[in-house]
């Protein structure tokens, strides 16, 4: 059985030549973009790919409109950001397991190869996180504009093999500036999931997203929640073992928290009615 492939993209002219070289076992792949003004769409025709356009009003927005409104070509989607890669491993796993007719699952998670400053960050990067990125569209719709969180119904599956992210592959002006975006995002979703009463029980939860879910929501009522992110990436995850790149994507992630916790603020003074 064969797999559709779903990427979306804005200005990922530098980044999607490689994607799409990674995808040449799949003979359809969709593009949903969001009016890019560089050659993205000129690179997605080369590789024959199904190109629909959207206005981006969120990630969860985009991927709930694309399993409701495109009609991929098989039962199975495996979605892929621009800047990431999916390597041959990978690529005859994603065909083996949706190649069983049996099976029961109907998401599969996957893990993250996070890549700075030339090497992997085997341990600050959050590779430890599960993401689920091979599912059926029919069983799976998301939540929240920035790091959606997927709701499925049916079971789930894990693969053993990874994927590639280069997060920095545009430079590091355009992380910050993706980061600007997300922080907003973050602060709105912080003001509505601190109303929510804590269920403590979710961290006995066997579903990764639900684990990740109360430990996101735990760590907004922390205080000085920054320092403590970087102590928590860079000690307790050990991510002084990546070295310098470590170090400084550890730190970079505790500047992006620092500015989800500038943007509450300033979210809660314009409630009160006050100038920040």
């Amino acid at each position: 059985m064969s797999v559709s492939v779903f990427i979306q993209t804005l200005n990922e002219e530098k980044n999607l030549p490689r994607c799409l070289a990674s995808l040449s076992w799949s003979d359809d792949i969709v593009v949903l973009d969001s009016y890019s003004s560089d050659r993205t769409l000129e690179i997605a025709r080369t590789a024959s790919a199904r190109i629909y356009q959207r206005d981006y009003d969120g990630r969860a927005n985009n991927q709930n409109w694309a399993v409701a409104n495109i009609e991929f070509k098989y039962p199975w989607v495996w979605y892929v950001d621009a800047d990431e890669v999916t390597t041959s491993q990978l690529a005859k796993e994603i065909m083996d397991v949706s190649s069983r007719k049996e099976a029961p699952e109907v998401v599969y998670y996957v893990r993250r190869r996070n890549m700075f400053m030339g090497r992997w960050l085997r341990y600050g990067g959050c590779y430890s996180t599960w993401i689920p990125r091979l599912w059926k569209p029919d069983h799976i719709r998301w939540e929240r504009d920035a790091n959606p969180v997927a709701i499925i119904d049916g079971p789930r599956g894990y693969l053993t093999n990874d994927f590639v992210h280069y997060p920095f592959s545009k430079g590091m002006s355009d992380w910050f500036e993706r980061h600007n975006k997300y922080s907003t995002y973050e602060a709105q979703a912080f003001i509505k999931e601190v109303r929510r009463k804590l269920e403590f029980r979710q961290i006995l939860s066997r579903d990764p997203t639900v684990r990740r879910k109360f430990l996101k929501q735990l760590a907004y009522r922390l205080p000085c929640r920054p320092f403590l992110v970087f102590c928590y990436m860079y000690f307790v995850q050990l991510g002084f073992l990546d070295g310098m790149a470590g170090l400084t994507y550890c730190r970079l992630r505790a500047i992006y928290e620092y500015m989800i916790d500038l943007k509450v603020k300033a979210l809660r003074r314009r409630d009160k009615g006050l100038s920040m």
